[in-house]
């Protein structure tokens, strides 16, 4: 084997440990469900009214889809505030707040 080939063979194996570290921490992170941050027809599964499974929200922020965020997160997040110029939050529960008209 060549030299470059054992430097190509290396870089290739360590490229394919670190994938797989990250990949694992990503797995252990705890998630959680996190209401009025998704973007319109960006939800996880079953938002709520007006709404049947993931990517059907209606619009951006609405209040009953939620998304997956890493715990602790969710109550932090910094969203645009509303057209009235209320700031929004994400929340651990449903939100009333910019549903879909009808």
């Amino acid at each position: 084997m060549t030299m470059n080939a054992k430097t190509f063979a290396f870089a290739g194996a360590l490229a394919s440990a670190l994938a797989a570290q990250a990949t694992t921490a990503m797995a252990e992170t705890k998630m959680e469900k996190c209401f009025g941050v998704a973007l319109a027809g960006k939800n996880d599964c079953a938002a709520g009214a007006g709404t049947t499974c993931a990517g059907t929200s209606k619009v951006d922020y609405q209040g009953n889809a939620w998304t997956l965020v890493p715990e602790g997160t969710c109550m932090t997040m910094e969203l645009p505030a509303a057209m009235d110029g209320t700031a929004r939050m994400g929340s651990l529960e449903e939100l009333s707040r910019d549903l879909p008209q009808g």
